[in-house]
């Protein structure tokens, strides 16, 4: 056997084994990719014949992953996916004008999905799909080519990084709600509903302790996953969320929320564009990027 296939194991073992772990038995296993569940069995028994370490415990009629399974399917299985995610892009060619660029929810929805327009009136041929993702991934394991990151440089480690801008948040709420809960002082929100997202659950204790209000007691209050949600929790009257001011501008100046004390914060986190080192090598990305940093500026 050469050096290459020394460590690789027939593939229709592999899938066999990879649709057993997944759907939790060789009957389903075996009607997710034709096979009978005895057709499954074999394969399964191959492989194991072929690291010489049982994968599965047989109890009676039923298989359960042992330890030795569940570690050997925790490096295959993202690796798998990976070929598959590697295949398709070859497959698909993809021009060299169209990109996929991931970015933070809210950050999409109010700031860049307004903008493309302007890109491609500079750009025509440039083609850019959009997709949400909130944390940092592996641009190895991920069809981007470039991404929003909110935070500080150091969280996204191997990647280049281009800032962007800072946010300053600000409390608002409904002015329904605020005619019927006055808010005279800073400290007076200690008494009413403080509306979180939930990644920033440490927002409000920041904004009082710059206010020069103790915090120490605050109880948590709701919180939602988008900063959108938030301002339309808070726009029903749910109480008084903190949000930053450019992802709210539309219910600013329509005022449906209203900013009940004018303390806007900042802190060190800030909006990046990010992507592989390499990536500014593609006239599609350089493009791209000189555009964001451009929009940024003039934000």
């Amino acid at each position: 056997m050469s050096n290459i296939r020394k460590w690789l194991p027939p593939m229709n073992a592999l899938t066999a084994f990879e649709a057993a772990v997944r759907h939790g038995g060789f009957s389903r296993a075996g009607a997710q990719i034709g096979l009978t569940q005895s057709a499954v069995s074999r394969q399964i028994a191959a492989l194991e014949d072929w690291l010489q370490a049982p994968l599965f415990d047989r109890i009676g009629r039923r298989v359960r992953l042992n330890e030795a399974g569940q570690a050997y399917a925790d490096e295959l299985l993202p690796a798998l996916d990976a070929i598959r995610r590697a295949t398709a892009r070859a497959s698909a060619r993809p021009s060299q004008t169209a990109l996929r660029v991931a970015t933070l929810p809210s950050f999409g929805m109010r700031w860049l999905a307004p903008r493309p327009p302007q890109l491609t009136a500079r750009h025509p041929d440039l083609v850019i799909d959009f997709a949400a993702r909130s944390q940092p991934f592996d641009f190895g394991h991920e069809d981007f080519d470039a991404a929003v990151h909110f935070g500080v440089a150091e969280e996204w480690p191997g990647v280049a990084m281009d800032f962007l801008f800072r946010e300053e948040a600000v409390p608002v709420c409904a002015p329904a709600w605020l005619a019927a809960h006055p808010l005279r002082e800073p400290a007076d929100l200690l008494q009413v509903p403080l509306l979180s997202q939930t990644s920033r659950r440490d927002a409000w204790p920041r904004w009082l302790a710059a206010a020069g209000v103790d915090a120490s007691g605050l109880a948590p209050g709701p919180a939602f996953e988008h900063f959108l949600m938030l301002a339309q929790a808070s726009a029903a009257g749910a109480g008084v969320a903190l949000i930053p001011s450019f992802l709210i501008r539309p219910e600013l100046e329509a005022g449906t929320l209203v900013i009940p004390f004018a303390r806007p914060m900042s802190s060190e986190q800030a909006y990046y564009l990010v992507y592989p080192p390499e990536a500014l090598a593609s006239p599609a990305v350089a493009q791209f990027r000189d555009w964001m940093l451009e929009q940024a500026a003039g934000r």
